[in-house]
């Protein structure tokens, strides 16, 4: 990484907490002015501003903690020019807890000066100022003030919202000072995590090496992307479905995010559907070079729906917001007792009224895995007869034995049907004044707005 470049997700971290038992203020690194350059003034934390918020509040830091791997980020003489004493204690990031003996070191030093000097504030910083600062602050408050594991863990999350946010840090701090089961589970990961693709830093002990708070090595599902969170995100604008809420828990959401991604070939970060480009003269002639066929343009709503056992069927958003959907039910057609899994399929929520009465539907256009298996791959046709075949057909069958209350479920599920683009004007849709073609990844389909919809047979993903 550029010795000069700002450390990732560093930006719209919080500045700050709250001092923590009256005796640590837990912080972020600050940054010297050379940075200045790639940070807005309202983002800037100079070391010049600690001493002047330590005025506003009327208290006195007399020592400054600095747990990061590196000394490129500040000039430690702005610190102690102010006459705060400053300790360099390295603790690597990216994944390790600070060890033992870093816990014993920060005990030892923080004790020495809170007996010598009880009225002063220490400030304790990593990176962010959250997870290796955590860890240590609750490390010093059960050790040296009695404080129960749960009652400091507590504590500094209030101090330093949402606190330590690395299931690894809080199972090893209970395993230490309490009972590994008895670890919480990790909070929400914070918006600001998710500012920026990850990427190399040099504050984990080695040339290259990144500190990585929020997305630790140890995920369960390896190097993970960094997805920006839409908390409050709405399934379905201008109705309440029932039985659908959003997931923002890791490491679930990112599970889900990245499969998805995986089984579209997609290698980048967001929402891995087709994305539509216009229409011009160079792509109307996608329409002579492949057989399409044609539907009707609904006026709904896009979704990604991942299918992976029982109770767990989610959609994904074009904002990769993810929602769990429960009481939905797709059988495998070979043995209806079985759940169908890993399978992806693609289409649009509409809103339909029957008789006066609001009724969702989920309307099937594509599938890009079934069960595992890349019918993505196959012929467009091949395709339908697949979402026919093995997702509509199976709950129909147990519909018709009683096995699936349909009036129960969040919405109905259907396959929207294409048909050869020869006869658009037998099912009047033959009014065109807008095309584009769909592409991502591998994907080539064509949808003429606002009337006509046009997949080719040869669309794969």
């Amino acid at each position: 990484m550029s010795y000069n470049k700002i450390p990732p997700r560093w930006l719209h971290c919080p500045r700050r907490g709250q001092p923590v038992a009256g005796k640590f203020l837990p912080l972020k690194t600050m940054l010297g002015p050379r940075y200045d350059e790639q940070v807005a003034e309202e983002n800037r934390f100079h070391p010049s501003m600690l001493s002047n918020y330590l005025k506003s509040l009327k208290v006195k830091m007399g020592l400054l903690v600095d747990l990061t791997n590196t000394t490129r980020f500040y000039d430690r003489n702005d610190i102690e020019k102010e006459g705060i004493k400053y300790i360099k204690l390295q603790c690597k990031g990216h994944g390790e807890c600070p060890t033992p003996e870093n816990t014993e070191t920060f005990i030892r030093v923080c004790e020495h000066f809170s007996d010598k000097n009880p009225s002063e504030l220490i400030g304790v910083h990593c990176t962010h100022g959250f997870n290796r600062t955590g860890f240590l602050i609750c490390a010093f408050l059960v050790e040296k003030l009695d404080w129960s594991i749960e009652a400091a863990v507590a504590t500094f999350a209030q101090a330093r919202p949402p606190g330590i946010y690395k299931g690894d840090y809080l199972k090893e701090l209970f395993r230490r000072y309490g009972d590994e089961d008895d670890a919480p589970s990790p909070p929400e990961l914070p918006e600001w995590c998710f500012d920026e693709d990850e990427e190399e830093d040099d504050d984990n002990g080695k040339a290259g090496g990144q500190e990585s708070e929020p997305g630790s090595s140890s995920s369960s599902f390896g190097k993970r992307r960094k997805e920006r969170l839409k908390l409050g995100a709405i399934f379905l604008e201008g109705i309440t479905v029932k039985c659908v809420t959003q997931v923002t828990t890791q490491p679930k959401l990112g599970g889900i995010q990245q499969k998805c991604q995986q089984f579209c070939g997609w290698e980048g970060s967001g929402f891995p559907g087709a994305q539509p480009v216009s229409m011009d003269k160079q792509n109307i002639k996608f329409l002579e070079q492949k057989p399409y066929k044609v539907s009707w343009k609904a006026d709904g709503t896009r979704y990604m729906m991942l299918i992976d056992g029982k109770n767990e069927v989610y959609m994904i958003d074009r904002d990769n917001s993810i929602f769990h959907v429960s009481n939905l039910e797709f059988p495998f057609r070979k043995d209806l007792r079985t759940h169908l899994t890993n399978t992806l399929l693609d289409g649009e929520m509409i809103i339909d009224k029957v008789n006066g009465q609001v009724v969702p539907r989920y309307l099937i256009y594509d599938i890009i895995k079934f069960n595992g298996q890349p019918v993505g791959d196959c012929d467009f046709n091949v395709r339908l007869a697949c979402i026919e075949k093995e997702i509509i057909f199976p709950r129909h069958e147990k519909m018709k034995n009683g096995l699936i209350d349909k009036a129960q479920e969040p919405f109905s599920v259907r396959n929207k049907p294409f048909f050869d683009i020869y006869t658009s004007r037998k099912v009047n849709l033959i009014s065109v004044v807008y095309v584009v073609v769909l592409k991502a990844a591998k994907q080539c389909w064509v949808q003429v707005i606002p009337q006509l919809f046009l997949a080719s047979s040869e669309f794969v993903y």
